[in-house]
C-alpha cells in the first residue's frame, strides 16, 4: 500500500457450506488474519470485511479497503464470553442478561476498552463495540484467527451493505486477500448496537433485537434520537451513525403517509417522471406491486412478514445501481419491531430525503375516468380509447361501461373500424356493466347522453362526478347513437367524439396548472 492507494491484489473467493465446513479453508483465511491481511466473510446479518482486531495496522488496512473515515468505529467479534473480559473492562451487571439471551446473534454492545485494543480498531475512542455472530462460518473464522476479528460490513464505504458474496466481490475485488462465500445471509440488516456504558443503556442503532426484546430482558432501555432524525456533527460512538450509509448510486426519496397515499403520490411521481422522458425506481411490496403502472418497479418483500423486507433490501437498493436509474421511490415502513432497523437505513440511503404523499395526492382531483353508455360496445369504447392516446399531464385509469350489459360483448365491429383508420383498436375490448364499485370518489363518470346521467343519479345515492360529456367539456353537440346504421353514422360519431375529447384533455390538463 503506498499514500493509502490499495495495490491490485488477486482476491480468492472461496465457497464454504455451513453444513460441511472445510477446515482447510477456514486455517487459510484464519492465517490470513494473523498475518495482517483481511478476509471477507457471512455473517447472520450481512457480510463483514475481517481484520485482527488487535493489529492497528489491519485496521488501517479496513478503512482504507472500505474508503471509510477512520473516525467511524469497528466492531470486535468475539466466538466465547472469555474473549469479552479481555477487550472490555468495567461490564456491567446486565450483560451477562443480554449475552445469555442475544448472543450468538445480531446484538453489538458497547463497553469501555482495555488497553489491548488499539484506537485504530475504535476510531479513537476509549470504548470499543463487541458481538458474537451465530453464523457458523463467522465463528469458526473468528477461532481459527486467535479470537478477535474486527469486521464492518464488507462493502465500498457508503454503498449498500452486500448479503451476497457477489456483493463483495463487486465493491472489493482486487482490494482483499480473501472472501467466504457462505451464501446468502439470514437477517440483512446489521445488529442492533447497545450502548452499556450510559444508564439506561442506550441504542444506537435498530436492528432485528428490537426494543421490546431488551426490555424483558433488562428492563428500561433509552433510544438515541437521532435514529430517524438528521445527521449527527458529534463524534460517533457507533458504526452507522455520522454518515451517510447504505446509498444506492440514484437518488432515493422516501414518501410518507398512509400505504393508499403513498402508492398514489409514487404513482403520479412515477408518470411525471415517464413524460419527461426518465427512468425511475420503485421500491414497492406483495401488497402493493400490482398498483405501479410506470417506473421499474422492484418488489422488497411482504409487509405481513417485515423479515423479508429486511432482507432483500440491500440487494434491492443494489439492483438499482445496475439499472440505471436517476431517482428512487420507495414507500415507509412501519417504525416499530425490526421495522424501525429498516426505517432507519433507508433513510440513511436517502440522505434523510422524504416528501409527504398527502399534498402531492390533492393535486390530483380525478384518478378514473368512466364514459358510461347503453351497450358498451361503441361509443363509450371510442370515447375511453381516444383519451388514452392524449397527451395527458396526469395519470388516469381510463376505462368504459355499460347501463344495459347482460353478458359481455366484443367492440361493435363497425366502431372498431372506425378506430383503426385513427390509428387505434378496440381489439381484446369486452363490456362490463356499471356498478356501485364504479362510484368512487374520486372517479369521473362521462356519460353519452342526459338520460343516461339521470338514471345513474337516481339508482345509486350521494352520486358525485356524474356528467355528460358534452356538459362536462360545455359544449353543446350531441353525441348521436350510430347503433344499426350505416359506417358513415359511426364515422361522424367518431369525429363528434374526438372534438370533445381534445375539450376534456384540455380541461383535465388545467386541473394541474391552478384550474378547478
Amino acid at each position: 500500500m503506498n499514500d493509502g492507494i490499495m495495490d491490485p491484489m488477486k482476491t480468492i473467493i472461496k465457497k464454504v457450506d455451513p453444513n460441511q465446513i472445510d477446515e482447510k479453508v477456514i486455517l487459510e483465511a484464519g492465517n490470513i488474519l494473523k498475518q495482517g491481511g483481511l478476509v471477507a466473510f457471512p455473517t447472520e446479518t450481512v457480510y463483514g470485511l475481517g481484520a485482527n482486531a488487535l493489529d492497528e495496522e489491519a485496521a488501517k488496512k479496513t478503512y482504507a479497503a472500505k474508503g471509510r473515515p477512520s473516525d467511524n468505529p469497528l466492531i470486535v467479534h468475539i466466538a466465547d464470553m472469555q474473549a469479552l473480559e479481555e477487550i472490555a473492562v468495567n461490564i456491567p451487571p446486565e450483560t451477562e442478561e443480554l449475552a445469555f439471551h442475544f448472543w450468538p446473534g445480531p446484538l453489538t454492545m458497547i463497553f469501555e476498552k482495555s488497553g489491548q485494543v488499539p484506537y485504530g480498531t475504535t476510531g479513537g475512542l476509549d470504548t470499543v463495540a463487541v458481538r458474537m455472530p451465530s453464523d457458523v462460518i463467522a465463528r469458526e473464522l473468528i477461532l481459527a484467527a486467535g479470537g478477535f476479528v474486527s469486521a464492518p460490513s464488507a462493502n465500498t464505504s457508503g454503498r449498500p451493505s452486500p448479503t451476497t458474496a457477489q456483493h463483495v466481490q463487486e465493491d472489493l475485488d482486487g482490494k482483499i486477500e480473501m472472501i467466504l462465500d457462505g451464501g446468502s445471509v439470514d437477517i440483512g440488516l446489521e445488529s442492533t448496537i447497545l450502548d452499556m456504558t450510559v444508564t439506561p443503556p442506550m441504542i444506537l442503532r435498530p436492528g432485528a433485537v428490537t426494543v421490546d426484546m431488551l426490555e424483558k430482558v433488562i428492563g428500561p432501555v433509552s433510544v438515541d434520537e437521532t435514529i430517524l432524525g438528521s445527521e449527527s456533527d458529534q463524534a460517533p460512538k457507533a458504526p452507522g451513525m455520522k454518515y451517510r450509509h447504505y446509498a444506492p448510486k440514484a437518488k432515493l426519496t422516501i414518501v410518507e403517509g398512509t400505504l393508499r397515499e403513498e402508492v398514489l403520490a409514487i404513482r403520479q411521481l412515477a408518470y411525471a417522471a415517464f413524460r419527461e422522458g426518465k427512468k425511475i425506481g420503485i421500491i414497492a411490496t406483495n401488497e402493493t406491486e400490482i398498483f405501479y403502472t410506470h417506473g421499474l418497479v422492484k418488489n422488497i418483500g411482504s409487509r405481513e412478514n417485515d423479515k423479508t423486507i429486511a432482507r432483500n433490501l440491500y440487494a434491492v437498493l443494489r439492483e438499482f445501481d445496475e439499472e440505471d436509474v436517476s431517482e428512487i421511490y420507495s414507500e415507509s415502513f412501519a417504525v416499530q419491531g425490526i421495522g424501525n432497523a429498516i426505517m432507519n437505513r433507508l433513510e440513511k440511503a436517502a440522505g434523510h430525503v422524504r416528501i409527504f404523499a398527502a399534498p402531492i395526492v390533492k393535486q390530483q382531483k380525478y384518478r378514473r375516468i368512466i364514459f358510461l353508455s347503453n351497450t358498451d360496445t361503441s361509443r363509450g369504447p371510442m370515447a375511453a380509447g381516444l383519451l388514452k392516446h392524449q397527451d395527458l399531464n396526469q395519470e388516469y385509469t381510463i376505462d368504459s361501461r355499460g347501463l344495459v350489459v347482460l353478458f359481455p360483448e366484443p367492440a361493435n365491429q363497425k366502431a372498431e373500424a372506425i378506430m383503426k383508420s385513427g390509428q387505434m383498436t378496440l381489439e381484446g375490448h369486452s363490456s362490463i356493466a356499471l356498478s356501485a364499485d364504479d362510484l368512487q370518489e374520486d372517479t369521473l363518470i362521462l356519460t353519452m347522453e342526459d338520460s343516461q346521467k339521470w338514471k345513474v343519479v337516481s339508482e345509486y345515492e350521494n352520486i358525485k362526478n356524474v356528467y355528460t360529456l358534452n356538459e362536462f367539456t360545455e359544449d353543446n353537440t350531441e353525441i348521436p347513437n350510430p347503433y344499426g346504421q350505416p359506417l358513415t353514422a359511426y364515422g361522424e360519431c367518431y369525429e363528434i367524439i374526438t372534438k370533445l375529447i381534445e375539450k376534456l384533455t384540455n380541461k383535465l390538463n388545467t386541473f394541474t396548472q391552478g384550474g378547478e
